[in-house]
C-alpha cells in the first residue's frame, strides 16, 4: 500500500509527468500559499519546481502583474501568494486579529488609510526607523488590515488599506473551521495520505484547530482514518485497484517545496549535521532519502556533503546519478566536497 500511495502522490504532484497550464493552475490552488524558491528566489514569483511543462516563474510573474496572484502573510506569518478567488478563504484560515495595537501600529495604519505609501515615505512622515516600521507592517498585514502591492520584483512597494484594494471581499464568508476543512481536503488530495503533524508543518495552525477540523471531516465522511494516515474516501477505493509504481527518479528539492514543507518536522531531525545550512532534500523514487548540506551564498552555494539513508549498495549504485542531480543545481566551483561523509 505504501508504494501505491507514493506513486499516486507523485502523479498528483506532477512529478511523473509535467503539468500543462490548466493542470498547473489546479495544482497551484491546492498547494497554496505559493512560495518562491528557497534562498535564491528573493523577489521572484512563486514556483512549483519540476511540475510544469512551461516556465512557471515567468507565468507567475505575469499573473502577479495583473493581480492574478496576491501577496499575504500566512502559515505562521510567512509570505505567500494565493489566487484572488481564495482571498476570503485564506483570510478566514489565517487572519491573526490585532487585539492590542501599539502606537506604531496605529500611527502607520492611520497614514496608510489616508493614502498608499512606501516604507521610505513612512520613514519620512514618522521619523521611525525602517527596522521599526517593517515588523509593525508585517503585523498589520497578518491582521489583513493592509496590503503590500507587490506586482513586480521591485523592492520599494506601496502599502494600501486592505479594504481599498479588495472592497468586495466578504471577510466573514467562512468561519475559521470551515476554511481549514476546505484547505485540508485540498492538501489530502495532493498528498494522498497525511497526518496531523504534516498539516501543522505546512500550514502552522494550532494543534487544537487541526484536530477539530480533521475530526469534523472524518465525522462528515469527507476524510477517513486508516493505518497509514488520513485519506480521502474516494482514494481508499482508488488505491485498491491502482497499480502504478513509484517512478525511478531523483529530485533535488528546495526547502520551500510543498513536499518538503509538509515533512519538515521530521526531515530536519533525520538529516541533522554540523554544517551551516541544509541546502536541499533528496526525493529518490518518490520518498525522501537524503539531504545536501553546506553553506548558502548569494553566489552559488557551497556543498559540503551529500547525506543518504539508503542501503549501502544503493548508495554506491546511485552515486553518479545523485551527484549529477546535485551539480545541476549550480554550485560553487562545480564541486561537491563529500558523499556520505567521504571526501571525493
Amino acid at each position: 500500500m505504501n508504494d501505491k500511495i507514493t506513486a499516486l502522490r507523485m502523479e498528483r504532484q506532477f512529478l511523473t509527468r509535467k503539468a500543462n497550464e490548466d493542470e498547473y493552475n489546479a495544482l497551484y490552488v491546492d498547494s497554496q500559499p505559493g512560495l518562491n524558491v528557497y534562498w535564491h528566489g528573493f523577489g521572484d514569483p512563486p514556483s512549483l519546481s519540476f511540475r510544469a511543462d512551461f516556465d512557471d516563474i515567468g507565468y507567475n510573474r505575469k499573473r502577479q502583474l495583473r493581480h492574478g496572484l496576491i501577496k499575504g502573510r500566512f502559515a505562521g506569518g510567512n509570505l505567500g501568494w494565493i489566487v484572488p478567488e481564495d482571498l476570503e478563504l485564506f483570510a478566514a484560515a489565517f487572519t491573526k486579529p490585532l487585539t492590542k495595537p501599539t502606537f506604531r501600529h496605529t500611527t502607520l495604519l492611520e497614514l496608510i488609510e489616508r493614502e498608499p505609501l512606501t516604507i521610505q515615505q513612512m520613514k519620512e512622515e514618522t521619523g521611525m526607523l525602517v527596522k521599526e516600521i517593517t515588523p509593525a507592517l508585517h503585523r498589520l498585514q497578518e491582521a489583513f488590515l493592509i496590503y503590500e502591492d507587490q506586482y513586480d520584483g521591485e523592492w520599494d512597494r506601496g502599502w494600501h488599506k486592505f479594504s481599498d484594494m479588495f472592497p468586495d471581499a466578504d471577510m466573514q464568508k467562512h468561519t475559521r473551521n470551515e476554511a481549514l476543512k476546505i484547505i485540508i481536503k485540498r492538501f489530502a488530495y495532493r498528498l494522498v495520505c497525511f497526518d496531523e503533524r504534516m498539516v501543522k508543518s505546512f500550514y502552522k495552525w494550532t494543534d487544537k484547530d487541526i484536530k477539530v477540523a480533521i475530526a469534523a471531516l472524518v465525522e462528515e465522511k469527507l476524510l477517513a482514518e486508516t493505518d497509514h494516515g488520513y485519506v480521502l474516501p474516494d482514494d481508499i477505493a482508488l488505491l485498491k485497484t491502482y497499480n502504478a509504481e513509484p517512478p525511478k527518479s531523483i529530485f533535488v528539492m528546495h526547502r520551500n517545496d510543498m513536499l518538503v514543507k509538509a515533512n519538515d518536522h521530521w526531515l530536519k531531525e533525520r538529516y541533522s549535521h554540523p554544517y551551516p545550512d541544509t541546502l536541499w532534500y533528496l526525493l529518490i523514487d518518490g520518498e525522501f532519502h537524503g539531504a545536501v548540506a553546506g553553506k548558502f551564498r548569494y553566489t552559488p552555494a557551497e556543498v559540503e556533503d551529500v547525506m543518504l539513508d539508503l542501503p549501502a549498495n544503493e548508495v554506491a549504485d546511485s552515486k553518479e546519478d545523485i551527484l549529477q542531480a546535485v551539480l545541476a543545481k549550480g554550485i560553487k566551483d562545480n564541486k561537491i566536497t563529500r558523499y556520505q561523509g567521504e571526501i571525493l
